[in-house]
């Protein structure tokens, strides 16, 4: 049996500028995260002429042709895979559409069982070009390219996005005190709704496509708020830090109607008159995960423990996209 994991992520500044249509005119750049949260995949081979997915529903199928499961399906057919006796099981410690990168997460991890089970053994770089030509070009999803790359790489990594595709990948340059005082006080709390990224996503798409002044220009300012996060980081200035998260929380809104709700606002200004110095919705917005930089800790899972909301505690991940 073969299980490989890859981890799911936060972004940490510059998020929207990964997507084509912005970085093939602009270029973009971000810093994403990795954390201890992952997707699981196993995969193994059986003695029965047919193929058995296990995810959210289950498929029994005799060739790769009649998969439902989109991702799947590309995968077996870019690997070239014949074979039709196998199981393939995913798991997860964090549900899907909660805006910390699962579908990618889903696909390397894919990918990766599905090369080690060929003998393949592949770069970082390749498996991460390898889930965006799955996921961009072949299923035409309407995303960026952090997901798949900080799902390869791990760690928490600063990304350039070249006019021509091309992804410049950098580990950002912080010290381990900055890095252990930014995990103990980074808290994502889960705000119960789902969504799929897409809808939101599309909007974005749809709109720097046509040139739309005021997303054009609310992306390159988000961009610059990364560039801005960096070298805060990078001199472990985290009041800054905090600071930049609610600016770019503001802008971020400004981009889409279904960015929040009037919930999830309350929610945010409740966090930070109860210690949190600094917060955003990680992922695409209109539900998932609020992440804030909190002054004081116990002050503020005190305030929001009684919303409902739940905490999930987390690490950095080092390691990215692995077999275990």
């Amino acid at each position: 049996m073969i299980i490989a994991r890859s981890p799911l992520r936060i972004t940490l500044g510059g998020g929207g500028t990964d997507l084509p249509s912005y970085y093939e005119k602009h270029e973009g750049f971000l810093i994403s995260a990795a954390i201890d949260k992952y997707v699981y995949i196993t995969l193994h081979q059986t003695f029965e002429e047919e193929i058995l997915l296990k995810y959210s529903r289950f498929e029994k199928v005799k060739t790769v042709e009649e998969i439902q499961h989109p991702i799947v399906k590309e995968a077996l057919k870019m690997l070239n895979i014949q074979s039709n006796n196998l199981e393939i099981c995913s798991m997860a410690d964090i549900p899907a559409g909660t805006g910390l990168g699962s579908s990618s997460s889903f696909t390397t991890a894919l990918l990766r069982a599905l090369h080690t089970l060929q003998g393949n053994i592949v770069s970082t770089r390749t498996l991460a070009e390898e889930a965006c030509e799955i996921e961009m070009n072949r299923l035409h999803e309407p995303i960026g390219k952090q997901d798949q790359y900080i799902a390869s790489y791990g760690g928490i990594t600063c990304m350039n996005f070249h006019k021509d595709g091309y992804v410049w990948v950098d580990p950002l340059a912080i010290t381990q005190e900055t890095l252990y005082n930014l995990e103990d006080n980074l808290c994502l709390y889960f705000t119960g709704f789902s969504r799929s990224a897409g809808s939101i996503l599309l909007e974005q798409d749809k709109k720097s496509k046509e040139m739309d002044k005021e997303m054009i220009e609310n992306l390159h300012f988000v961009k610059d708020l990364g560039y801005q996060s960096k070298r805060a980081l990078e001199q472990g200035d985290l009041d800054t830090f905090a600071d930049i998260m609610n600016v770019h929380w503001e802008y971020k809104k400004k981009r889409s109607g279904g960015m929040s709700n009037p919930k999830i606002d309350e929610w945010y200004e409740l966090a930070l008159k109860n210690g949190a110095a600094g917060g955003k919705m990680i992922g695409a917005g209109g539900g998932g995960f609020l992440m804030f930089y909190a002054r004081d800790k116990v002050k503020l899972r005190k305030a929001l423990s009684q919303t409902g909301m739940s905490e999930v505690r987390f690490r950095f991940e080092k390691e990215g996209s692995k077999v275990i």
